[in-house]
């Protein structure tokens, strides 16, 4: 099999040749290993085994720069958090005024161009990240957006739409124009914490559900699989999650709570795709080569049966502290020991 029948086969929950691999990255990560490989960007993805290629999009603004599109400035460590919540004590009539971002802002151009060397070999990951949870926690701040949910859910549903709105618009212009390249509908909203789900599964009926349903619907409507990022505990959640069609769940974090194994295959291996479950906290940097391997092999006793299984770090963005020689024994392991 090619890395595109590889993938399908596995969200069909099907035994395919053997385990596919996922590598996700920080721009620091990736910088420092292809330096020490001695290796360009697409030779590190053939060298890690990464059945996987992303085509993007960028928004730009009205002089062509790329910019975020709710323009939210960030500071602290990593990627920082919020500095500000412009629409915290916002009225509804005042949040429709928002200058929204105008989803004809986002640069199709070179999509198919991204896509088409990819398109016969490797499974292509496409649509926007669509971080609308994120991105209404950014506009009107955690606690009040809580709050609001079960003071003013008017209020609450308002701002919801707002944000949904602009990325739904903007996946519809982007699978009109390469929905026959897209094979997976890769989305990223994080539900989940250390300590379990951040949201009830009260609220996230009412909140979230129909939206994830409505992208799960847009992206079976043009044939692709539907992938959530989602970090942290959130077993609580997976109930909703698959009967809102998501087809598989990405970097599945086992030392969160609720995120055993074991537990997660056997309650819902047949219904939900796992991706992920090597642990990055713990294992891929803290540990050693051997570590690594045997964790990995541990790994890949419990989840391969029966397919529906994607092996890669339990964060798609490994750090730039990780270690290149662990990650590489992480993925040789697969490659060696995860034949069906």
């Amino acid at each position: 099999m090619n890395s595109k029948e590889r993938v399908l086969t596995t969200f069909g929950h099907r035994a395919p040749d053997r385990v596919p691999r996922w590598c996700g990255s920080s721009p620091e990560f990736w910088e420092k290993s292809k330096k020490a490989l001695n290796l360009d960007d697409e030779g590190l993805r053939i060298r890690f085994g990464d059945d996987f290629r992303r085509i993007t999009a960028p928004y730009l603004d009205k002089n062509g720069l790329e910019v975020a599109p709710f323009g939210i400035e960030r500071g602290g460590v990593g990627y920082g958090m919020a500095l500000s919540h412009p629409l915290a004590e916002a009225s509804i009539e005042e949040m429709k005024a928002f200058p929204w971002p105008d989803p004809n802002q986002v640069d199709l151009s070179k999509l198919r161009a991204q896509g088409s060397g990819y398109k016969d070999e490797y499974a292509i990951l496409g649509g926007d990240w669509s971080p609308f949870w994120h991105d209404v926690i950014d506009m009107v701040g955690m606690e009040n957006l809580f709050i609001r949910m079960y003071t003013e859910p008017e209020w609450a549903h308002t701002i919801y739409d707002l944000v949904f709105n602009y990325y739904y618009a903007v996946n519809e212009r982007i699978f009109a124009e390469v929905g026959d390249l897209i094979d997976i509908f890769f989305i990223g909203n994080d539900l989940g914490s250390n300590n379990g789900s951040l949201i009830g599964t009260d609220l996230f009926g009412e909140y979230l559900f129909p939206k994830f349903k409505k992208m799960a619907d847009l992206g079976h409507a043009y044939g692709s699989q539907v992938l959530l990022h989602c970090c942290g505990g959130f077993r609580e959640l997976m109930p909703q999650v698959i009967e809102a069609g998501i087809d598989g769940v990405h970097a599945i974090q086992p030392s969160c709570y609720g995120m055993e194994l074991h537990g997660l295959k056997k309650d819902f291996g047949d219904k939900l795709l796992f991706n992920g479950c090597i642990d990055s906290q713990r294992v891929v940097i803290d540990g050693t080569p051997e570590y690594v391997k045997q964790e990995t092999l541990k790994t890949l006793e419990i989840m391969m049966p029966g397919g529906g299984f994607i092996a890669g770090a339990s964060h798609d963005f490994l750090l730039g502290e990780t270690p290149t020689e662990n990650v590489l024994a992480m993925f040789d392991t697969i490659q060696e020991y995860g034949r069906y």
